[in-house]
C-alpha cells in the first residue's frame, strides 16, 4: 500500500475517534437505519479484540414496537423518583418525557457479556473485549453520520434481562443510535493534555 494512502487512512481515522461523542436520544430527530447499516456496524463490533478468542458479546437489535416498549418501562421503572412531586402537571411531564424519550431513536442495541464456559479467563478481561466492541459501534456510528451512546442505567440493564440470558451471561445495558440534529454533532470537550497522562521511561 502506497504512504498517501496510509497517511490519508489515518487521518480519517483520527478523525472519526476525535469527533466521536455521546450524543444522547433528545437530540435524534427520528427515522430509520437501513439493515445494510446496521449489519456493518455490529460486524465491526465483532473485530475488537478479544483474549483466547472468546468473543465475549452477543447483541439484541431493538426497532420499531420496542422503542415504545422501552420508553414505558422506563417511565415505570423511574416512577419511584417522581412520584412526590406535588404539581400533577410537572409530574405527568417527567412521565411523559421518560416515555418519549426513545422513540426518536433509529435502533437500540442490547449489549450482553457473554462469559466464556471454555476458557477461564479474569471476567475483567471480557469486559474489556465488550467495551472495545462497543467503542467499535461508536466510531461506525460516527463514520455513518450517526448519534450514539452507550445507556447503562438501571433501567436499560433491567430491560435486556427481559429478553432472557444464560447463567453465563450479564446485561451491560443499550447502546442507542440514532439521526442527531446538527447542533448535537459539534464536539465541544477537550480531553486533558497528554503530557499529563504520558510518562515515558526509555
Amino acid at each position: 500500500m502506497e504512504t498517501s494512502i496510509i497517511s490519508s487512512s489515518s487521518e480519517v481515522v483520527t478523525q472519526l475517534i476525535r469527533f466521536r461523542k455521546s450524543i444522547y436520544a433528545d437530540s435524534y430527530v427520528g427515522g430509520s437505519i437501513s439493515d445494510t447499516v446496521l449489519q456493518e456496524i455490529l460486524i465491526n463490533a465483532t473485530w475488537a479484540p478479544t483474549h483466547k478468542m472468546t468473543e465475549p458479546w452477543r447483541f439484541i437489535v431493538l426497532a420499531g414496537s420496542q422503542l415504545e416498549k422501552y420508553g414505558n418501562y422506563m417511565a415505570g421503572y423511574y416512577k419511584y423518583l417522581y412520584e412526590d412531586i406535588s404539581d400533577v402537571e410537572k409530574r405527568e411531564a417527567k412521565y411523559n418525557y421518560l416515555k418519549k424519550y426513545p422513540l426518536k431513536a433509529a435502533c437500540l442495541i442490547g449489549v450482553i457479556l457473554s462469559k466464556s464456559t471454555k476458557v477461564n479467563i479474569p471476567e475483567w478481561e471480557e469486559l474489556a473485549a465488550v467495551s472495545c466492541a462497543v467503542q467499535n459501534m461508536a466510531i461506525s456510528a460516527t463514520s455513518y453520520q450517526l448519534g450514539s451512546y452507550w445507556d447503562s442505567s438501571g433501567a436499560a440493564i433491567e430491560y435486556v434481562k427481559t429478553f432472557g440470558l444464560e447463567a453465563n451471561e450479564q446485561s451491560l445495558g443499550l447502546f442507542f443510535i440514532g439521526y442527531p440534529e446538527e447542533s448535537a454533532l459539534s464536539v465541544t470537550k477537550r480531553r486533558t493534555a497528554i503530557d499529563k497522562k504520558v510518562s515515558w521511561h526509555i
